[in-house]
């Protein structure tokens, strides 16, 4: 880990409880027992970093709260220097990613609000006081929102503004049900209590929707606010623009990655219920034969579409449930499912449907053997009854190896 040539004000050094190789540096005026911490992984932001520490004082002064500034720190130049000078706590890290910041400081966060973002000076820390209002409340998530608050000319791209953000949060809602404004505002509070039972994994930009997102699973209480952003001051030059014009499009990426991993039973489970019902009613009403509606004869070739969709249906439909299972953070769904999903009878019941659906197809498969592998026109009737039986195996089958898998994540739930 690189260090500035510049020595630090006076200060002490603790190691961290994780990681001996990660140090604490702790200030001359260190704050005692805060009510919250203002958690800021930084990179190179000798430029806002005197103003950005000041900032944070004063919101802390003018909401009525005492608090700590923990600096996420991994730069090359006099960050972490002005921060402690500035009265900041500062855990050094290596460069490792904004997810992964957030992570390291998780052990050393000593007040039970916290409070992100960034320390570039886009977001006014002077406006504490909503996040603080909202803890006082009782929430657990506070989620500002620019576009609730204020939004400076020329601090953000007309591309974020107008189509990238609010895209990408309308898929968030539309996968999660959800009612956020702004899923990207990096000023965002959460308890501690919320953010260690999140159990985050994200170790760059995607932490900020796996966050949101896992506030959803958790069904925390959840309130937005309005924020402050501001444009770059002079001669600051984004981490975006640092990196390279491709940037923000790979941050939107990945992004949308951690959405779709931590959202799939959105894609599968309402689709696949509807893919078995359509496929259950291309094959039921054939099972006794052709059928004709409206001049148009319903006959081997519905059934055996009608076979493939709903075994899609089925396998995607349980997929998505077993998803949920996953996702499932305080139990609810896990035990609905379990009820649901009772081991003796439905693995009872599946095993009788198997039977059966093997026997009805026997007749057919014995015709086939015993006649040189040919039917003819007369066995219709019989393939009718046999592509039913299978649609039945098939389908009991899967709800046999989905009742197995339920009760074996829920054990493993449980262990």
């Amino acid at each position: 880990m690189s260090t500035s040539t510049h020595p630090a004000p006076p200060h002490t050094v603790q190691h961290h409880p994780d990681d001996p190789a990660l140090e604490v540096w702790i200030p001359v005026d260190d704050v005692v027992e805060p009510q919250v911490s203002i958690v800021i992984p930084a990179l190179n932001e000798a430029i806002t970093m005197e103003t950005f520490v000041a900032w944070c004082h004063q919101g802390l002064a003018d909401a009525g709260v005492r608090g700590e500034i923990l600096i996420v720190d991994s730069s090359d130049d006099d960050t972490p220097q002005i921060a402690v000078a500035g009265g900041a706590r500062v855990l050094r890290t290596p460069k490792r990613g904004l997810g992964r910041a957030y992570l390291d400081s998780i052990a050393v966060i000593r007040a039970p609000w916290v409070i992100m973002g960034d320390a570039d000076c886009t977001y006014d820390f002077r406006l504490l006081a909503p996040f603080i209002d909202a803890f006082q409340d009782d929430c657990e998530f506070v989620m500002g929102s620019r576009w609730k608050g204020t939004i400076e000319d020329g601090s953000m791209p007309a591309l974020h503004r107008y189509f990238g953000t609010p895209f990408t949060t309308w898929i968030l809602n539309l996968l999660y049900n959800s009612d956020f404004s702004d899923i990207h505002c990096g000023m965002r509070g959460l308890t501690l209590d919320a953010l260690e039972r999140m159990q985050l994994v994200s170790q760059s930009w995607e932490y900020a929707s796996e966050m949101v997102i896992k506030s959803v699973h958790l069904g925390l209480r959840t309130q937005e606010v309005p924020v402050r952003f501001l444009k770059d001051a002079e001669g600051r030059v984004s981490h975006h623009k640092r990196a390279g014009w491709f940037s923000p499009f790979a941050a939107a990426w990945i992004n949308l990655k951690a959405m779709f991993i931590h959202g799939a039973d959105f894609f599968l489970v309402r689709p696949g219920l509807a893919a078995l019902v359509v496929g259950l009613l291309l094959t039921v009403p054939l099972v006794a034969g052709p059928l004709t509606v409206a001049g148009v004869t319903f006959t081997t070739t519905t059934m055996i579409f009608g076979l493939v969709v709903s075994t899609l249906g089925i396998f995607s439909y349980q997929l998505g449930l077993l998803a949920r299972v996953i996702y499932d953070r305080r139990g609810m769904t896990t035990q609905r499912l379990l009820r649901r999903y009772r081991y003796t009878r439905t693995v009872g019941s599946t095993m009788v449907g198997g039977v059966l659906g093997a026997l009805a197809t026997l007749p057919l498969l014995v015709r086939y053997v015993t006649r040189d592998f040919t039917l003819t026109k007369g066995d219709l009737p019989v393939a009718h009854l046999a592509i039913a039986g299978l649609t039945l195996g098939v389908t009991c089958f899967a709800t046999f190896a989905f009742t197995l898998l339920l009760h074996a994540l829920a054990a493993t739930r449980r262990r």
